[in-house]
C-alpha cells in the first residue's frame, strides 16, 4: 500500500481546505509517509531543535550540560519557556548554528530565523527530527537522546495536547502562535505514541486558525487518523 495516498484519502475530505501537513513513521517496521509538503512556522516545536542542537554543541566540546543550560532546557521544554529558547539559541551560535546542527541531523527544508518561532521547517523534517532525537542511528549519545525524551514526556498538563490524540504514552512539543499580520493561529505538534502495538512518530503543522482552539481540534484529528492509516497499512504489509 501507498501510504502517502493512503493519507491523502483520509486526510483531505478531513482537513476541509484547511492549510495542514502531516507525515508519520513506524519505527518498527520502517513505513512512513507524508501528505502536505509545504514549509510552516515552527513556533515553539523549534525548541527541540534547538535542544538538540544543545546537546550536540555540548558532546563535540566534551562536557556535560552546565547548571544553567540544564536549567534552560527544562524550561523551554517543559514549560515552552520563551526566554529560555533566546537565551540557548545563543548559546548555540544563533540561526547560524542551529543550521549547522540540522544539517548533521538530517534535516534538508528546515531553515533557522533569529527570531526562533519563524524558523520555517517541513512535517517530513520534523519526523527527521524526531528519528534523530529518539533512533539509535543519530549524532546524538543515547544520553542525550534519553534527555531529550525525558523532557518531552514531562510537559506541563495543559500543553499535552496535539499528537497525544495519536495514541499512548506520548512524548511531544506543541507549537502555537497567532500571526500579528493576520490574526490567525499556528498550531503544531510533534512527537512519539504508541499506537496497535507500534511505536509512531507523528508531526502535525498546520496554520491559518481563527482560534487557537480550532486548530488543536484539526490537529489532534489529523494525528489521530494519520496514526490510523499507518496502522492499517502496516497490518496489511
Amino acid at each position: 500500500m501507498d501510504l502517502d495516498a493512503e493519507l491523502a484519502d483520509a486526510l483531505a475530505p478531513l482537513a476541509d481546505g484547511a492549510d495542514v501537513s502531516v507525515a508519520v513513521l513506524d519505527t518498527e517496521s520502517g513505513a512512513g509517509g507524508a501528505y502536505g509538503d509545504g514549509a510552516y512556522d515552527t513556533a515553539s516545536i523549534v525548541k527541540v531543535d534547538i535542544l538538540a542542537a544543545l546537546l550536540l554543541r555540548a558532546q563535540d566540546e566534551g562536557r556535560e550540560l552546565n547548571g544553567a543550560e540544564h536549567a534552560y532546557a527544562q524550561a523551554m521544554i517543559r514549560r515552552s519557556d520563551n526566554t529560555s529558547a533566546t537565551e540557548l539559541l545563543k548559546v548555540i551560535g544563533g540561526e547560524e548554528g542551529l543550521d549547522a546542527a540540522n544539517e548533521r541531523l538530517g534535516l534538508t527544508a528546515t531553515k533557522a530565523a533569529h527570531a526562533w518561532g519563524l524558523t520555517q521547517t517541513t512535517a517530513a523534517d520534523q519526523v527527521r527530527l524526531l528519528e534523530a532525537v529518539s533512533g539509535a542511528d543519530s549524532e546524538l549519545s543515547a544520553a542525550s537522546r534519553a534527555y531529550v525524551a525525558e523532557l518531552m514526556g514531562q510537559v506541563e498538563a495543559d500543553q499535552r495536547w496535539g499528537v497525544s490524540a495519536a495514541g499512548t504514552g506520548a512524548v511531544l512539543k506543541n507549537g502555537w502562535m497567532p500571526r500579528t499580520t493576520t490574526g490567525l493561529w499556528d498550531i503544531n505538534s510533534i512527537g512519539r505514541v504508541e499506537s496497535g502495538g507500534h511505536t509512531l512518530l507523528v508531526a502535525v503543522l498546520s496554520r491559518g486558525h481563527a482560534t487557537k482552539e480550532a486548530g488543536i481540534r484539526l490537529v489532534e484529528s489529523v494525528a489521530k487518523a494519520a496514526a490510523g492509516v499507518a496502522g492499517s497499512v502496516t497490518a496489511t504489509g
